[in-house]
């Protein structure tokens, strides 16, 4: 709207200017020679105007004829050009798809018509990659590193080419050059991250975490929780050198994550050695009520020394106060209840254990319980062979990788990937804990006591129901072992065979007494 109102406004002082010239009275004399040309002030004007225009076009005449070789120049190299990136397309969509052939061709294409212009260089490379060609790749990448444009990119490729065939020593040059030439490259961030963390260099890893976080390439909450699993890592190496420096390591990793369990715990059992065991209590109760785990227990028990096993009954029943309905909760409650001799709450707690699930832990405890309780060797094997066959208990898991105790890195690199959880469970174990529980909930078939000959007797016997068929006995119970089962049904003449009492002979003035029968399992 301003533009039009701009253009409307041009026009009228335009068209006032002309007006306020033809009113103005006089002329323009032009003398050549002895030629006058007399106009009107207007008319002069207009002439002018028309010479400046004609001057105008002539110059730009002039000009393009003098520029013609150079623009027919200008005009094939942006067909050339053209053409390569055209090229350099189609190569980066053969290399995408995997034709390795026409990704080729399409890179000494884009070669020719580009030279080394960084897209061509990268085409080039790719198509190494893509044909397995190390060396072509490494010549690539090693021109990109000569103009400034594609530096970060050459130092990328050349990394990850040394990243592959294994040459740690290059590959730690290279991120680490990217790391201080290119402030912004994420990915030499988490490749200096991940390596110092795997050389155990700490410090400098939680160096390279404070500067991702003030370079904006990390978020700060994953800062807090990486900075947390390395501090703890620093503690753990420094515990036995310098309890001191462990104590400040882990209580800052617990200030940034209060439930990490491995920091709580070399806390707390530092503040134990120290004397302060209600401290340390304090702060194992704390990680205990975020995520139950059997190290917080451990050390819970342990927080006093000199303490009676009914004391650690105490402090057990405490951390079920704290987590009622944790499976932990009941483990150390059992645990502490047969150290204490307290068996009907040990066998209370590990029941409810093995109702919700037998896992090989579980197992255990129930065969430790029944040696201590009643000394039943038969059961203390039963529950044994059971927890060899039982699911997992939890462990730290990182990826492919299960360990009993707390790592800082994970085998691929990285930080704080182990989790407390249930390890991937073999599909024979699962199948074998089904059949252990339903051996256990169903209960036993009943005994059937084999009938006895009956003795002779002249009275007349009550009546006999006749068995018009009989079923295939079942599977016998381990009461009856000892009696093999059919291996098919066998005939009614077989199965139900008369009873003839041993008797010398009939009577015949005895009435005829009516047969018996008896089953033979």
């Amino acid at each position: 709207m301003l533009k039009l109102l701009a253009f409307f406004l041009l026009l009228l002082a335009l068209a006032f200017g002309f007006a306020q010239v033809a009113d103005t009275p006089g002329h323009v004399l032009l003398q050549w020679g002895e030629t006058e040309y007399r106009v009107s002030l207007l008319v002069g004007l207009g002439g002018f105007l028309a010479g400046f225009v004609a001057l105008m076009i002539l110059w730009s005449l002039l000009r393009l004829i003098f520029r013609l070789p150079s623009l027919i120049g200008l005009a094939n190299r942006m067909r050339k050009r053209e053409k390569g990136q055209l090229a350099v397309a189609r190569g980066l969509v053969a290399v995408g798809v995997g034709d390795r052939r026409q990704a080729e061709r399409h890179a000494r294409d884009s070669e020719r018509l580009l030279g080394n212009e960084p897209l061509a260089l990268l085409l080039k490379a790719q198509t190494a990659q893509l044909a397995g060609n190390e060396k072509g790749a490494e010549l690539a990448f090693k021109a990109m590193l000569e103009s400034p444009d594609t530096h970060g990119l050459g130092l990328r490729g050349l990394f990850v080419e040394a990243t592959r065939r294994g040459d740690g020593e290059a590959s730690r040059m290279l991120a680490e050059e990217a790391w201080r030439s290119s402030p912004d490259a994420g990915w030499a961030n988490d490749a200096m991250l991940r390596m110092t963390a795997q050389e155990g260099d700490w410090r400098e890893a939680i160096g390279v975490v404070e500067q991702g976080v003030s370079r904006r390439l990390i978020d700060k909450a994953e800062g807090r929780r990486l900075r947390s699993v390395l501090l703890t890592a620093a503690a753990l190496e420094s515990q036995e050198r310098n309890p001191e420096e462990a104590l400040a390591l882990a209580q800052d990793a617990l200030r940034l994550a209060p439930a990490l369990v491995p920091a709580a715990v070399i806390v707390a059992r530092r503040l134990s050695a120290q004397g302060d065991t209600g401290k340390a209590a304090r702060v194992l109760e704390t990680a205990w009520k975020a995520g139950p785990h059997p190290d917080l227990a451990e050390a819970h028990l342990a927080a006093r020394p000199g303490d009676s096993a009914l004391d650690r009954l105490k402090r057990a029943r405490t951390l079920e106060k704290l987590a009622p309905n944790a499976r932990e909760s009941r483990f150390i409650l059992a645990r502490a209840a047969i150290d204490a001799r307290e068996f009907a709450v040990a066998r209370e707690a590990i029941e409810a254990l093995v109702l919700q699930k037998a896992t090989a832990r579980a197992c255990l405890l129930m065969a430790e319980l029944e040696d201590a309780e009643s000394g039943n060797e038969g059961l203390v094997r039963s529950w044994l062979a059971r927890a060899s066959r039982a699911p997992r208990d939890p462990a730290w898991v990182a990826e492919d990788s299960v360990s009993d105790h707390w790592k800082p890195v994970s085998p691929s690199g990285v930080i704080g990937a182990y989790r407390w959880q249930e390890p991937p469970q073999a599909q024979d174990a699962a199948i074998r804990a089904r059949i252990d529980a339903d051996r256990f909930e169903v209960p036993a078939p009943l005994e059937i006591a084999s009938a006895e000959p009956m003795a002779p007797s002249t009275a007349l016997p009550p009546p006999v129901m006749e068995l018009p068929t009989v079923a295939p006995l079942a599977e016998p119970s381990p009461a009856v072992a000892t009696t093999p089962a059919p291996e098919a049904p066998r005939p009614i003449e077989e199965v139900v065979q008369p009873f003839i009492p041993d008797d010398p002979g009939p009577d015949p003035d005895a009435p005829k007494p009516a047969k018996r029968f008896r089953l033979f399992g």
